[in-house]
């Protein structure tokens, strides 16, 4: 079968028609490389793999010695010495000392023909000197929680759409020793998106919960570097906060300088350093426990209102088998004969249960959502939370218990896992 193309007679119509043709096309292929700009490009600096030692930074070294070779030997011995003295270590012999010793880390050095200047850190092994330092047991650590760091420089406010010295002093940051748990992004691919200075106002539960569960997390910090440089190449004022919760809560705040560019690096170490005991502080505090409100799981009610709720819901059921009784009463039979007991007279209390469900696309949604709507005993079933991708949330209303609702969902072909009135539901 042959088609024919028709076009308009009119050659300022065809000529018309093939402008707009192009110009679209054109607008198509530039909005595509753009969608692919926005996360493209080297974004990321990956965080160094958080250990239990204990790390002792900023070290100055200044030695001379009969070749190169031994004054780097001879530097790195004395920044062991003074490393440990900086920790509060006790009078120990060198050769032990020195065993102690898991790392040396260079953050700078220059070498001579017989002199060596460094800037080290020394990385001591903590299950052997913990126990010399009296930091041997266990340390109480938070839930996992979010690390958004945002620098303000230049009149730009940005978190990974470029990489940044503060980003860098984050992701080389060892939180080991830290009693704070942080979840660090690498910035890299998606993490652009998702992940800007503009997440910090909003205030949406919701929102929040679809970020954080992209992370595993259970809260969110946020470090901000507000950096005013004097002029090109000189010193560099920088006032640093820390802030927590969907709220955007201040915790604290400092300000440091450097005397040029060159030495902003190591003030940036020195911020992160004094933020995370700021966080430390916090978390001692009882400040930053996990925010009830971003619970994926059941919402938290207050006791003294689920008791009233279940005073209430008692009082309805009484009400209710009064009514049924008194109607059974009146449909009675005359003759004395004594009727059977209805079943089922009282009817079943409808309650609520928070249901989770993965979602890797809509497809998988509009199913499962019809799935559980259809389930016996569902009087309703509404989204609460949708993560194209993730783990969505629903509400549904059951006229029965937990337990019957968990039975009946089986029933229906999905695996449960159930905690109190929260259920999480797969294929």
């Amino acid at each position: 079968m042959a088609f024919a193309l028709t076009l308009p007679r009119d050659p300022r119509r065809v000529i018309a028609i093939i402008v707009l043709g192009l110009v679209g096309a054109v607008l198509a292929a530039l909005g595509g490389k753009a969608l692919v700009a926005q996360i493209a490009g080297d974004r990321g600096i990956a965080a160094v793999a958080a250990s239990g030692d204990i790390q002792v930074g900023g070290i100055e070294v200044d030695v001379t010695a009969k070749s190169a070779l031994e004054a780097r030997e001879e530097g790195w011995r004395e920044a062991m010495k003074l490393g440990w003295k900086k920790i509060g270590g006790p009078a120990i012999p060198d050769g032990q000392l020195y065993s102690l010793v898991s790392s040396v880390v260079v953050e700078r050095e220059q070498l001579g023909a017989n002199r060596y200047i460094a800037r080290l850190g020394v990385v001591f092994d903590r299950a052997r000197a913990g126990g010399l330092l009296g930091r041997g047991g266990e340390v109480a650590h938070s839930a996992p929680l979010l690390l958004v760091p945002v620098t303000f420089s230049g009149g730009a406010q940005t978190v990974y759409e470029t990489r940044n010295p503060w980003q860098r002093a984050w992701a080389e940051y060892q939180p080991g020793a830290s009693a704070i748990d942080y979840v660090r992004p690498s910035g890299a691919g998606s993490d652009s998106l998702l992940l800007t200075s503009g997440q910090l106002t909003r205030r949406s539960r919701t929102w929040w919960r679809n970020v954080l569960d992209q992370f595993g997390a259970s809260d969110v910090l946020m470090a901000i570097a507000d950096l005013k440089h004097q002029y090109p190449g000189g010193p560099v004022q920088g006032r640093f906060t820390a802030r927590y919760g969907p709220d955007n809560t201040f915790l604290g705040g400092f300000t440091l300088t450097a005397s040029s560019q060159d030495a902003l690096p190591a003030m940036l170490d020195s911020a992160v350093v004094r933020l995370n005991a700021i966080y430390e502080r916090g978390l001692a505090d009882g400040k930053l426990k996990p925010d009830p409100t971003l619970n994926l799981g059941a919402p938290q009610i207050d006791p003294a209102i689920q008791r009233l709720i279940e005073l209430g819901r008692a009082a309805d059921a009484q009400d209710r088998a009064a009514a049924a009784a008194a109607a059974a009463a009146r449909a009675a039979p005359t003759d004395g004969a004594t009727p059977e007991p209805v079943a089922g007279a009282e009817p079943a209390i409808v309650s609520s249960y928070t249901v989770q469900f993965a979602t890797p696309n809509a497809g998988a949604f509009d199913a499962v959502l019809g799935a559980v709507r259809g389930t016996p005993g569902v009087r309703g079933a509404a989204a609460t939370s949708t993560a194209i991708g993730g783990t969505s949330v629903m509400t549904v209303s059951f006229g029965g218990g937990g337990a019957e609702l968990a039975a009946a969902l089986r029933a229906r072909g999905f695996t449960v896992r159930q905690s109190g009135n929260a259920i999480s539901i797969s294929r």
